[in-house]
């Protein structure tokens, strides 16, 4: 998971050991305390000058799936978002009411159609809950890229960081 905002990067380190998130066999505490994480890393670079809506959150599978379920349960308005072979967290069904505004944050997602990791569902699902919350989603899906990133993402994620930073390169 990298934070990244102007030209300070800080990529917070994943509260369990091979560079996971949580554990998959048991999730809660570990969601709990990746979220916790974050949100230390927020008060850290508010601190240091860098609100929100200077903030672009990027993470890739579990990162990027913390980095979804992070934004929507702390809507507001966010330089930018990419979640990216990454879903919202949870089982299906899961109630997705979450409050707050993503105020026009824009936000990519971009996953594989048979991403072993994240059901296609799990994507849009993501994408239709958090433009309910007000973000400019765009979703694409690859087919047949399995789970990884491709030139494609790496393009869009750097045309997001031109963007927030106000230039034509990233």
């Amino acid at each position: 998971m990298v934070i990244a905002h102007g030209c300070p990067t800080v990529a917070p380190e994943p509260y369990y050991s091979g560079y996971r998130w949580y554990d998959i066999a048991d999730p809660p505490e570990g969601i709990l305390r990746s979220r916790n994480i974050l949100s230390e890393v927020f008060a850290a670079t508010k601190r240091d000058g860098y609100p929100p809506e200077e903030t672009f959150l990027l993470g890739f599978s579990q990162g990027g799936c913390l980095t979804l379920e992070y934004v929507a349960r702390n809507a507001r308005r966010y330089g930018a978002v990419a979640g990216l072979s990454a879903g919202l967290i949870g089982p299906d069904g899961i109630p997705r009411d979450y409050a707050g505004t993503l105020a026009g944050t824009p936000v990519f997602l971009g996953c594989s159609d048979i991403d072993g990791h994240i059901p296609l569902a799990r994507v849009a699902e993501s994408t239709r809950v958090l433009g309910a919350l007000g973000a400019q989603v765009r979703e694409t899906i690859y087919p047949g890229m399995g789970h990884t990133i491709n030139d494609d993402e790496i393009a869009r994620v750097r045309g997001l960081m031109a963007r927030l930073l106000g230039s034509d390169q990233a």
